[in-house]
């Protein structure tokens, strides 16, 4: 039950003007910067959604003490590990690139690519040397998002919501310290960001990531905050206000909240919900720029209807 809660009368910018597209900022850098706190501003207040540090992290931290066991096999996890490091705004990467992506000696990327690439997981381009994800990559994201029903279940919902609210609703899980986009919608008129299916947003600062972290059991949410923590010193007492002030927000409101703190010209709210049939945790996140969609349109008028949809959805997916 969602106690309650005094917002200020809704007012929400005009919306008339012209459609327009709002580019995220421009990409930050990926030279090799090893300093924390240059870490840490990449992953925590990262304006690109497609490429985060924490996604292509040192291998022994990505699987923790897996090696140890008997049954894990590493060389399937470097060749999974190369085939994750491609995103979703990259059209080819070099071995280099992929070399420090996934912190693995260029001599093993060669090697793992070689066979990628005959088993068709990747195309050789031979003008340029790179590789691009194939046709056998393809093939399984492509079965596992057309047998994601619950997609096909919360597309009419979520295009109401959309259609209300003039902005872009996003249908998200979480992968490693981001969540990725597995369905985006825009409203007719919509003041829309430039995401897709497969973009990848911080857990830590997005309203969807919040959402997902006030949802799961506490020792998860322990665990992940103790990940950030580790990455970087400097800015986690900032970063772990954020989540703790995105968890009390969920238990007073129902929704999480962003305002300013993935983007500061980006706002945004998230419910989080159970979708069974074994899939993980999901969100369902409302957001735009902040010029367009106030906080207090968001959290008067927007978070009721948000609340509403995700029930409605849980109960579609119980029956």
């Amino acid at each position: 039950m969602i106690g309650s809660h005094t917002i200020s009368p809704a007012r929400r910018s005009d919306s008339s003007a012209r459609r327009r597209i709002v580019q995220p900022p421009a990409r930050f850098s990926e030279s090799r910067r090893t300093s924390s706190l240059a870490w840490s501003r990449f992953i925590l207040d990262a304006p690109d959604h497609d490429a985060f540090p924490e996604d292509s992290a040192p291998e022994s931290t990505r699987v923790g003490n897996a090696k140890e066991d008997r049954h894990f096999v590493t060389a399937l996890a470097r060749g999974l590990e190369v085939l994750a490091c491609f995103r979703s705004g990259d059209k080819s990467l070099s071995n280099q690139d992929i070399a420090q992506r996934c912190k693995l000696p260029k001599s093993t990327v060669s090697r793992l690519t070689m066979t990628l690439t005959r088993l068709g997981y990747l195309i050789h381009l031979k003008d340029s040397g790179k590789y691009r994800l194939g046709t056998a990559s393809l093939a399984i994201g492509s079965a596992m998002l057309a047998r994601l029903d619950v997609r096909k279940l919360a597309r009419p919902i979520m295009q109401e919501l959309a259609d209300f609210s003039h902005a872009t609703v996003s249908l998200g899980t979480r992968d490693r310290l981001s969540m990725i986009y597995v369905e985006n919608l825009h409203g007719s008129v919509a003041l829309t960001l430039t995401l897709d299916v497969g973009s990848r947003i911080p857990v830590a600062t997005s309203a969807i990531g919040r959402a997902w972290l006030a949802a799961v059991p506490e020792a998860d949410r322990l665990a992940f905050m103790e990940e950030v923590r580790e990455l970087d010193h400097v800015a986690w007492p900032g970063v772990r206000r954020g989540i703790e002030q995105g968890v009390d927000d969920y238990r007073t409101l129902g929704v999480a909240c962003s305002f300013g703190d993935w983007q500061k010209d980006v706002n945004g709210i998230a419910r989080a919900f159970e979708p069974g049939g074994g899939l993980p945790i999901m969100a369902i996140n409302v957001g735009g720029p902040s010029f367009n969609l106030s906080k207090e349109f968001l959290l008067e008028e927007v978070r009721p209807r948000l609340i509403e949809a995700v029930t409605r959805l849980e109960s579609t997916l119980t029956h």
